[in-house]
Protein backbone atom coordinates (compact mmCIF):
# COMPACT_ATOMS: atom_id res chain seq x y z
CA UNK A 1 0.00 0.00 0.00
CA UNK A 2 1.38 3.42 -0.96
CA UNK A 3 2.06 6.03 1.69
CA UNK A 4 -0.40 8.95 1.93
CA UNK A 5 0.62 12.16 0.18
CA UNK A 6 0.53 15.52 1.96
CA UNK A 7 -0.09 18.31 -0.55
CA UNK A 8 0.85 21.88 0.35
CA UNK A 9 0.31 24.96 -1.80
CA UNK A 10 3.18 27.45 -1.80
CA UNK A 11 1.99 30.72 -3.36
CA UNK A 12 5.24 32.55 -2.61
CA UNK A 13 8.69 32.21 -1.05
CA UNK A 14 7.31 33.07 2.40
CA UNK A 15 5.11 29.98 2.22
CA UNK A 16 8.16 27.94 1.23
CA UNK A 17 10.02 29.20 4.30
CA UNK A 18 7.00 28.34 6.47
CA UNK A 19 7.01 24.79 5.10
CA UNK A 20 10.73 24.56 5.86
CA UNK A 21 10.04 25.46 9.49
CA UNK A 22 7.46 22.69 9.72
CA UNK A 23 9.80 20.12 8.16
CA UNK A 24 12.55 21.24 10.54
CA UNK A 25 10.37 20.15 13.44
CA UNK A 26 10.46 16.51 12.39
CA UNK A 27 14.02 15.93 11.18
CA UNK A 28 17.32 15.39 12.93
CA UNK A 29 20.70 13.69 12.79
CA UNK A 30 20.68 10.59 10.59
CA UNK A 31 17.56 11.60 8.66
CA UNK A 32 17.21 11.91 4.89
CA UNK A 33 15.17 14.43 2.93
CA UNK A 34 15.00 14.06 -0.84
CA UNK A 35 13.91 16.88 -3.14
CA UNK A 36 12.65 16.35 -6.67
CA UNK A 37 11.09 18.47 -9.40
CA UNK A 38 11.92 20.17 -12.65
CA UNK A 39 14.74 22.68 -12.98
CA UNK A 40 13.60 25.92 -11.40
CA UNK A 41 10.92 24.24 -9.29
CA UNK A 42 12.46 25.58 -6.07
CA UNK A 43 14.38 22.62 -4.68
CA UNK A 44 17.39 24.69 -3.65
CA UNK A 45 15.13 27.44 -2.27
CA UNK A 46 13.42 24.95 0.02
CA UNK A 47 16.72 23.33 1.01
CA UNK A 48 18.25 26.72 1.79
CA UNK A 49 15.25 27.68 3.95
CA UNK A 50 15.45 24.38 5.83
CA UNK A 51 19.18 24.77 6.47
CA UNK A 52 18.73 28.32 7.76
CA UNK A 53 15.97 27.27 10.15
CA UNK A 54 18.02 24.40 11.57
CA UNK A 55 21.13 26.58 11.83
CA UNK A 56 19.05 29.33 13.48
CA UNK A 57 20.63 31.81 11.07
CA UNK A 58 18.23 33.48 8.60
CA UNK A 59 21.15 35.10 6.74
CA UNK A 60 23.31 31.98 6.40
CA UNK A 61 24.96 31.64 3.01
CA UNK A 62 23.66 28.41 1.50
CA UNK A 63 24.60 28.29 -2.17
CA UNK A 64 23.38 25.64 -4.57
CA UNK A 65 25.72 22.62 -4.57
CA UNK A 66 25.23 22.11 -8.31
CA UNK A 67 28.94 22.47 -9.01
CA UNK A 68 30.46 21.38 -5.69
CA UNK A 69 27.97 18.47 -5.53
CA UNK A 70 28.00 18.58 -1.74
CA UNK A 71 27.95 21.32 0.91
CA UNK A 72 28.40 20.55 4.62
CA UNK A 73 27.10 22.85 7.39
CA UNK A 74 28.04 22.48 11.07
CA UNK A 75 24.99 23.57 13.06
CA UNK A 76 24.76 23.58 16.88
CA UNK A 77 22.60 20.45 16.90
CA UNK A 78 24.05 18.30 14.10
CA UNK A 79 25.80 18.62 10.75
CA UNK A 80 23.76 19.06 7.58
CA UNK A 81 24.80 17.73 4.19
CA UNK A 82 23.17 19.40 1.18
CA UNK A 83 23.88 17.50 -2.03
CA UNK A 84 22.91 17.98 -5.66
CA UNK A 85 23.49 14.78 -7.62
CA UNK A 86 22.42 16.09 -11.02
CA UNK A 87 25.93 15.59 -12.43
CA UNK A 88 26.42 12.15 -10.85
CA UNK A 89 26.28 9.47 -13.55
CA UNK A 90 26.76 6.39 -11.37
CA UNK A 91 26.19 5.75 -7.63
CA UNK A 92 29.80 4.54 -7.33
CA UNK A 93 30.91 8.16 -7.75
CA UNK A 94 29.57 8.94 -4.25
CA UNK A 95 32.51 7.12 -2.64
CA UNK A 96 34.91 9.50 -4.34
CA UNK A 97 33.00 12.41 -2.83
CA UNK A 98 33.46 11.04 0.71
CA UNK A 99 29.71 10.58 0.92
CA UNK A 100 29.61 7.99 3.72
CA UNK A 101 31.92 9.98 6.01
CA UNK A 102 30.04 13.26 5.47
CA UNK A 103 26.59 11.71 5.90
CA UNK A 104 27.32 9.85 9.14
CA UNK A 105 25.34 11.46 11.98
CA UNK A 106 24.12 14.25 9.69
CA UNK A 107 20.82 15.38 8.27
CA UNK A 108 21.14 14.74 4.55
CA UNK A 109 19.19 16.87 2.04
CA UNK A 110 19.51 15.56 -1.50
CA UNK A 111 18.41 16.98 -4.84
CA UNK A 112 18.20 14.52 -7.75
CA UNK A 113 18.33 11.67 -5.25
CA UNK A 114 17.46 9.05 -7.87
CA UNK A 115 21.06 9.32 -9.12
CA UNK A 116 22.26 7.74 -5.84
CA UNK A 117 20.50 4.43 -6.41
CA UNK A 118 20.49 2.18 -3.33
CA UNK A 119 23.04 4.35 -1.49
CA UNK A 120 20.22 6.28 0.21
CA UNK A 121 18.18 5.07 3.16
CA UNK A 122 14.69 3.66 2.66
CA UNK A 123 13.55 5.71 5.68
CA UNK A 124 13.16 9.18 4.28
CA UNK A 125 10.97 12.14 3.46
CA UNK A 126 10.39 12.73 -0.24
CA UNK A 127 9.36 16.24 -1.29
CA UNK A 128 8.35 16.80 -4.91
CA UNK A 129 7.87 20.39 -6.14
CA UNK A 130 5.68 21.35 -9.09
CA UNK A 131 5.09 24.63 -10.89
CA UNK A 132 1.78 25.84 -12.29
CA UNK A 133 2.11 28.65 -14.82
CA UNK A 134 -1.61 29.37 -14.62
CA UNK A 135 -1.21 30.39 -10.98
CA UNK A 136 1.77 32.66 -11.51
CA UNK A 137 5.56 32.40 -11.79
CA UNK A 138 6.13 32.06 -8.03
CA UNK A 139 3.49 29.42 -7.30
CA UNK A 140 4.65 25.94 -6.31
CA UNK A 141 2.88 22.83 -5.06
CA UNK A 142 4.70 20.45 -2.74
CA UNK A 143 3.80 16.80 -2.46
CA UNK A 144 5.35 15.23 0.63
CA UNK A 145 5.57 11.51 1.36
CA UNK A 146 7.17 9.82 4.35
CA UNK A 147 8.65 6.34 4.25
CA UNK A 148 9.37 4.07 7.21
CA UNK A 149 9.75 5.88 10.53
CA UNK A 150 9.52 9.20 8.70
CA UNK A 151 5.94 8.35 7.71
CA UNK A 152 4.88 8.33 11.37
CA UNK A 153 6.59 11.65 11.98
CA UNK A 154 4.89 13.14 8.97
CA UNK A 155 1.51 12.05 10.32
CA UNK A 156 2.31 13.90 13.55
CA UNK A 157 3.34 16.97 11.58
CA UNK A 158 0.05 16.99 9.68
CA UNK A 159 -1.79 16.46 12.96
CA UNK A 160 -0.05 19.50 14.44
CA UNK A 161 -1.10 21.65 11.51
CA UNK A 162 -4.70 20.48 11.85
CA UNK A 163 -4.65 21.21 15.59
CA UNK A 164 -3.24 24.70 15.03
CA UNK A 165 -5.95 25.44 12.47
CA UNK A 166 -8.59 24.24 14.92
CA UNK A 167 -7.57 26.67 17.65
CA UNK A 168 -6.66 29.64 15.47
CA UNK A 169 -2.86 29.39 15.65
CA UNK A 170 -2.17 28.15 12.12
CA UNK A 171 -0.93 31.55 10.95
CA UNK A 172 1.63 31.77 13.75
CA UNK A 173 5.34 31.55 13.10
CA UNK A 174 6.76 28.35 14.58
CA UNK A 175 10.13 28.57 16.32
CA UNK A 176 11.95 25.63 17.86
CA UNK A 177 12.47 25.88 21.60
CA UNK A 178 15.50 24.53 23.42
CA UNK A 179 14.66 21.18 24.95
CA UNK A 180 16.11 19.27 27.87
CA UNK A 181 16.78 15.59 28.39
CA UNK A 182 13.29 14.37 27.51
CA UNK A 183 11.89 12.98 24.27
CA UNK A 184 9.31 15.76 24.04
CA UNK A 185 9.70 18.71 21.70
CA UNK A 186 8.34 22.25 21.91
CA UNK A 187 7.76 25.06 19.45
CA UNK A 188 7.11 28.69 20.27
CA UNK A 189 4.14 30.01 18.29
CA UNK A 190 4.20 33.71 17.48
CA UNK A 191 1.25 35.42 15.81
CA UNK A 192 1.70 38.52 13.64
CA UNK A 193 0.32 40.63 16.51
CA UNK A 194 2.97 39.23 18.87
CA UNK A 195 0.65 36.93 20.82
CA UNK A 196 2.44 33.73 21.87
CA UNK A 197 1.67 30.12 22.69
CA UNK A 198 3.59 26.84 22.84
CA UNK A 199 3.09 23.71 20.76
CA UNK A 200 3.94 20.63 22.81
CA UNK A 201 4.83 17.53 20.80
CA UNK A 202 4.71 14.46 23.03
CA UNK A 203 3.96 11.34 20.96
CA UNK A 204 3.19 8.06 22.71
CA UNK A 205 6.31 6.55 24.23
CA UNK A 206 7.60 3.37 22.62
CA UNK A 207 8.55 0.64 25.09
CA UNK A 208 12.26 0.23 25.59
CA UNK A 209 14.01 -3.09 26.17
CA UNK A 210 13.03 -5.07 29.29
CA UNK A 211 15.34 -4.34 32.20
CA UNK A 212 13.73 -6.18 35.10
CA UNK A 213 10.91 -8.70 35.39
CA UNK A 214 10.24 -8.44 31.68
CA UNK A 215 9.29 -4.76 31.99
CA UNK A 216 10.98 -1.72 30.42
CA UNK A 217 12.43 1.05 32.57
CA UNK A 218 9.57 3.43 31.77
CA UNK A 219 6.98 1.00 33.14
CA UNK A 220 8.96 0.24 36.30
CA UNK A 221 9.59 3.92 36.99
CA UNK A 222 5.98 4.84 36.12
CA UNK A 223 6.88 7.36 33.41
CA UNK A 224 4.05 8.82 31.37
CA UNK A 225 3.36 6.72 28.28
CA UNK A 226 1.48 9.46 26.41
CA UNK A 227 0.26 13.04 26.79
CA UNK A 228 -2.86 12.23 28.83
CA UNK A 229 -1.15 12.43 32.27
CA UNK A 230 0.16 15.89 31.37
CA UNK A 231 -3.31 17.14 30.40
CA UNK A 232 -4.88 15.60 33.50
CA UNK A 233 -2.30 17.07 35.89
CA UNK A 234 -2.38 20.43 34.10
CA UNK A 235 -6.12 20.77 34.56
CA UNK A 236 -5.89 19.51 38.16
CA UNK A 237 -3.18 22.00 39.13
CA UNK A 238 -5.13 24.88 37.61
CA UNK A 239 -8.23 23.72 39.51
CA UNK A 240 -6.17 23.88 42.72
CA UNK A 241 -5.26 27.50 41.93
CA UNK A 242 -1.72 27.06 40.62
CA UNK A 243 -0.14 28.47 37.46
CA UNK A 244 0.11 25.59 35.03
CA UNK A 245 -0.25 26.61 31.37
CA UNK A 246 -3.82 26.66 30.09
CA UNK A 247 -4.45 24.24 27.25
CA UNK A 248 -6.01 25.92 24.21
CA UNK A 249 -6.40 22.67 22.24
CA UNK A 250 -5.10 19.11 22.39
CA UNK A 251 -5.01 15.92 20.35
CA UNK A 252 -4.54 13.21 22.95
CA UNK A 253 -4.08 10.38 20.46
CA UNK A 254 -1.38 12.22 18.49
CA UNK A 255 0.32 13.62 21.61
CA UNK A 256 -0.11 17.28 20.70
CA UNK A 257 -1.22 20.30 22.71
CA UNK A 258 -1.26 24.06 22.26
CA UNK A 259 -0.37 25.65 25.60
CA UNK A 260 -0.45 29.06 27.17
CA UNK A 261 2.94 30.78 26.99
CA UNK A 262 4.00 31.66 30.53
CA UNK A 263 7.09 33.62 29.54
CA UNK A 264 10.76 32.87 30.07
CA UNK A 265 11.63 34.56 33.34
CA UNK A 266 13.38 32.03 35.54
CA UNK A 267 13.69 31.56 39.30
CA UNK A 268 17.48 31.73 38.87
CA UNK A 269 19.91 34.19 37.34
CA UNK A 270 23.58 34.12 36.34
CA UNK A 271 24.57 33.97 40.02
CA UNK A 272 22.33 31.02 40.86
CA UNK A 273 19.04 30.77 42.78
CA UNK A 274 17.18 34.00 43.46
CA UNK A 275 16.30 33.55 47.15
CA UNK A 276 12.97 35.38 47.07
CA UNK A 277 11.78 33.31 44.11
CA UNK A 278 13.00 30.04 45.59
CA UNK A 279 11.16 31.02 48.75
CA UNK A 280 7.91 31.34 46.80
CA UNK A 281 8.55 28.01 45.07
CA UNK A 282 9.08 26.41 48.48
CA UNK A 283 5.91 28.04 49.83
CA UNK A 284 3.90 26.65 46.90
CA UNK A 285 5.03 23.13 47.76
CA UNK A 286 4.17 23.56 51.43
CA UNK A 287 0.67 24.74 50.52
CA UNK A 288 0.22 21.92 47.99
CA UNK A 289 1.41 19.23 50.40
CA UNK A 290 -0.80 20.53 53.17
CA UNK A 291 -3.97 19.84 51.17
CA UNK A 292 -6.03 16.71 50.78
CA UNK A 293 -5.56 15.92 47.11
CA UNK A 294 -7.42 13.37 44.99
CA UNK A 295 -5.67 10.23 43.82
CA UNK A 296 -8.00 9.99 40.83
CA UNK A 297 -8.41 13.03 38.59
CA UNK A 298 -11.37 13.76 36.36
CA UNK A 299 -10.30 15.83 33.37
CA UNK A 300 -11.44 16.74 29.87
CA UNK A 301 -10.04 13.46 28.47
CA UNK A 302 -11.70 11.18 31.04
CA UNK A 303 -10.32 9.90 34.33
CA UNK A 304 -6.70 9.54 35.32
CA UNK A 305 -5.41 7.77 38.42
CA UNK A 306 -1.97 8.80 39.57
CA UNK A 307 0.48 5.90 39.94
CA UNK A 308 2.14 5.37 43.29
CA UNK A 309 5.81 6.12 43.82
CA UNK A 310 6.37 2.60 45.09
CA UNK A 311 9.45 0.71 46.20
CA UNK A 312 10.00 -0.74 42.73
CA UNK A 313 10.10 2.71 41.14
CA UNK A 314 12.53 4.07 43.73
CA UNK A 315 14.81 1.05 43.36
CA UNK A 316 14.94 1.03 39.55
CA UNK A 317 15.82 4.75 39.63
CA UNK A 318 18.54 4.30 42.24
CA UNK A 319 19.91 1.40 40.19
CA UNK A 320 20.82 3.87 37.44
CA UNK A 321 23.84 4.82 39.54
CA UNK A 322 25.35 1.32 39.48
CA UNK A 323 24.17 0.66 35.92
CA UNK A 324 25.53 3.82 34.28
CA UNK A 325 27.39 6.19 36.60
CA UNK A 326 29.70 3.68 38.29
CA UNK A 327 31.02 2.00 35.11
CA UNK A 328 30.96 4.92 32.66
CA UNK A 329 32.06 7.81 34.89
CA UNK A 330 34.04 6.14 37.66
CA UNK A 331 35.20 3.11 35.67
CA UNK A 332 33.91 0.69 38.34
CA UNK A 333 32.14 -2.55 37.38
CA UNK A 334 30.19 -3.77 40.39
CA UNK A 335 29.71 -7.50 40.96
CA UNK A 336 26.29 -8.99 41.61
CA UNK A 337 26.99 -9.29 45.34
CA UNK A 338 27.79 -5.60 45.69
CA UNK A 339 24.69 -4.69 43.70
CA UNK A 340 22.53 -6.87 45.95
CA UNK A 341 23.93 -5.12 49.02
CA UNK A 342 23.19 -1.77 47.40
CA UNK A 343 19.56 -2.70 46.80
CA UNK A 344 19.12 -4.09 50.32
CA UNK A 345 20.52 -0.88 51.82
CA UNK A 346 18.01 1.12 49.80
CA UNK A 347 15.14 -1.11 50.86
CA UNK A 348 15.90 -0.33 54.48
CA UNK A 349 16.39 3.40 53.93
CA UNK A 350 13.19 3.79 51.91
CA UNK A 351 10.93 2.06 54.42
CA UNK A 352 10.35 5.30 56.34
CA UNK A 353 9.38 7.60 53.43
CA UNK A 354 7.20 4.87 51.93
CA UNK A 355 5.19 4.67 55.14
CA UNK A 356 4.34 8.39 55.11
CA UNK A 357 1.06 9.86 53.84
CA UNK A 358 1.34 10.39 50.09
CA UNK A 359 0.83 13.60 48.14
CA UNK A 360 1.17 14.77 44.55
CA UNK A 361 4.85 14.39 43.70
CA UNK A 362 5.43 16.47 40.56
CA UNK A 363 8.84 14.77 40.26
CA UNK A 364 10.78 17.39 38.29
CA UNK A 365 10.23 20.42 40.48
CA UNK A 366 13.47 22.27 39.80
CA UNK A 367 14.74 25.43 38.13
CA UNK A 368 14.41 24.41 34.44
CA UNK A 369 10.70 23.78 34.97
CA UNK A 370 9.79 26.79 37.12
CA UNK A 371 8.98 30.25 35.78
CA UNK A 372 8.60 33.55 37.59
CA UNK A 373 5.28 35.29 36.87
CA UNK A 374 5.74 38.72 38.40
CA UNK A 375 2.30 39.92 37.33
CA UNK A 376 0.54 37.27 39.44
CA UNK A 377 0.15 36.96 43.18
CA UNK A 378 0.55 34.32 45.87
CA UNK A 379 1.31 30.78 44.78
CA UNK A 380 0.46 31.74 41.21
CA UNK A 381 3.72 33.66 40.92
CA UNK A 382 5.50 30.36 40.21
CA UNK A 383 4.70 28.85 36.81
CA UNK A 384 4.78 25.05 36.56
CA UNK A 385 5.88 23.33 33.36
CA UNK A 386 6.82 19.67 33.80
CA UNK A 387 4.53 17.33 35.70
CA UNK A 388 3.41 14.56 33.33
CA UNK A 389 5.38 11.99 35.35
CA UNK A 390 3.67 12.99 38.62
CA UNK A 391 3.06 10.27 41.18
CA UNK A 392 1.60 9.81 44.64
CA UNK A 393 4.68 9.89 46.81
CA UNK A 394 6.53 11.37 49.80
CA UNK A 395 6.26 15.17 50.03
CA UNK A 396 10.01 15.53 50.67
CA UNK A 397 10.86 14.43 47.12
CA UNK A 398 9.83 17.66 45.36
CA UNK A 399 11.39 19.85 48.05
CA UNK A 400 14.67 18.01 47.49
CA UNK A 401 14.31 18.53 43.74
CA UNK A 402 14.12 22.27 44.36
CA UNK A 403 16.69 22.71 47.13
CA UNK A 404 19.24 20.24 45.74
CA UNK A 405 18.90 21.38 42.14
CA UNK A 406 21.08 19.29 39.84
CA UNK A 407 21.73 22.15 37.41
CA UNK A 408 22.47 25.04 39.76
CA UNK A 409 24.20 25.09 43.14
CA UNK A 410 21.89 25.93 46.02
CA UNK A 411 24.02 27.30 48.90
CA UNK A 412 23.78 25.29 52.13
CA UNK A 413 22.51 28.28 54.07
CA UNK A 414 19.66 28.90 51.61
CA UNK A 415 18.77 25.20 51.60
CA UNK A 416 18.60 25.06 55.40
CA UNK A 417 16.65 28.30 55.64
CA UNK A 418 13.99 27.17 53.17
CA UNK A 419 13.84 23.66 54.62
CA UNK A 420 13.10 25.21 58.00
CA UNK A 421 10.52 27.60 56.54
CA UNK A 422 8.77 24.72 54.77
CA UNK A 423 8.59 22.73 58.02
CA UNK A 424 7.23 25.78 59.86
CA UNK A 425 4.43 26.25 57.32
CA UNK A 426 3.50 22.57 57.31
CA UNK A 427 3.48 22.38 61.12
CA UNK A 428 1.14 25.38 61.30
CA UNK A 429 -1.16 23.75 58.74
CA UNK A 430 -1.13 20.26 60.31
CA UNK A 431 -0.82 19.45 63.98
CA UNK A 432 0.49 15.96 63.18
CA UNK A 433 3.40 17.15 61.05
CA UNK A 434 6.63 15.84 62.57
CA UNK A 435 9.73 17.87 61.70
CA UNK A 436 12.26 15.16 62.60
CA UNK A 437 10.48 12.54 60.48
CA UNK A 438 10.35 14.94 57.55
CA UNK A 439 14.05 15.78 57.91
CA UNK A 440 14.87 12.08 57.69
CA UNK A 441 12.68 11.64 54.64
CA UNK A 442 14.34 14.68 53.06
CA UNK A 443 17.80 13.13 53.41
CA UNK A 444 16.66 9.77 52.05
CA UNK A 445 14.87 11.35 49.10
CA UNK A 446 17.90 13.55 48.46
CA UNK A 447 20.23 10.56 48.28
CA UNK A 448 17.82 8.62 46.09
CA UNK A 449 17.30 11.49 43.67
CA UNK A 450 21.03 12.21 43.47
CA UNK A 451 21.72 8.55 42.70
CA UNK A 452 19.10 8.60 39.96
CA UNK A 453 20.34 11.86 38.46
CA UNK A 454 23.97 10.71 38.40
CA UNK A 455 22.86 7.64 36.47
CA UNK A 456 20.72 9.67 34.06
CA UNK A 457 23.51 12.16 33.33
CA UNK A 458 25.96 9.33 32.68
CA UNK A 459 23.41 7.63 30.40
CA UNK A 460 22.79 10.85 28.50
CA UNK A 461 26.51 11.02 27.80
CA UNK A 462 27.25 7.38 27.04
CA UNK A 463 24.06 6.29 25.28
CA UNK A 464 22.59 9.50 23.90
CA UNK A 465 25.72 11.43 22.98
CA UNK A 466 24.93 14.41 25.24
CA UNK A 467 28.10 15.03 27.27
CA UNK A 468 27.02 18.46 28.50
CA UNK A 469 25.28 16.97 31.53
CA UNK A 470 28.59 15.65 32.89
CA UNK A 471 29.42 19.20 34.01
CA UNK A 472 26.75 18.89 36.72
CA UNK A 473 28.08 15.65 38.22
CA UNK A 474 30.39 17.25 40.87
CA UNK A 475 27.43 19.23 42.20
CA UNK A 476 25.19 16.16 42.40
CA UNK A 477 27.86 14.00 44.06
CA UNK A 478 28.24 16.77 46.62
CA UNK A 479 24.51 16.57 47.37
CA UNK A 480 24.70 12.78 47.61
CA UNK A 481 27.66 12.78 50.00
CA UNK A 482 25.95 15.38 52.17
CA UNK A 483 22.70 13.40 52.35
CA UNK A 484 24.55 10.20 53.21
CA UNK A 485 25.68 11.88 56.41
CA UNK A 486 22.20 11.37 57.93
CA UNK A 487 22.07 8.51 60.47
CA UNK A 488 19.15 6.90 58.60
CA UNK A 489 21.51 6.31 55.68
CA UNK A 490 24.40 4.82 57.67
CA UNK A 491 24.19 1.42 55.92
CA UNK A 492 24.10 3.03 52.49
CA UNK A 493 26.99 5.34 53.37
CA UNK A 494 29.06 2.33 54.43
CA UNK A 495 28.33 0.72 51.06
CA UNK A 496 29.58 3.80 49.20
CA UNK A 497 32.66 3.97 51.38
CA UNK A 498 33.46 0.36 50.48
CA UNK A 499 32.60 0.29 46.79
CA UNK A 500 32.47 3.88 45.47
CA UNK A 501 34.57 6.03 47.82
CA UNK A 502 35.25 8.41 44.91
CA UNK A 503 32.08 10.34 45.64
CA UNK A 504 33.50 11.55 48.94
CA UNK A 505 36.70 12.62 47.19
CA UNK A 506 34.60 14.59 44.66
CA UNK A 507 32.71 16.17 47.55
CA UNK A 508 35.94 17.43 49.08
CA UNK A 509 36.99 18.88 45.73
CA UNK A 510 33.63 20.52 44.96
Amino acid sequence: MSEPVWRVELPDEAATRALAREIAGMVGAGDLVTLSGDLGAGKTTLARALIRVLADDPELEAPSPTFTLMQVYDTPAFPIVHADLYRVKDPSELAELGWDEAAEGALVIVEWAERAGSALSADRIDIALYMDAKRGPNFRRAEIVGHGEAARRLVRLRGAQTLLERCGWDEAERRHMQGDASTRAYELLVKPDGDRAVLMISPPRADGPPVKGGKPYSALAHLAEDIKPFVAMDEALIAEGFSAPRIFAADLDAGLAVLEYLGDESVIDADGPRPERYSEAMRLLAHLHGRKLPEEIRFSGGTYRLPTYDLGAFLIEADLLVEWYAPHVLGVQLASGARAQYENAWRGALSGPLAEPRTWTLRDYHSPNLLWLANRGGDQRVGLLDFQDALLGPPAYDLVSLLQDARVTVPDELELKLLGAYSFIRKNMEQGFDVATFATSYAVMGAQRASKVLGIFARLDKRDGKPGYLAHIPRVTNYLAKDLGHPALAELKAWFEQYLPQIFVEEAAA
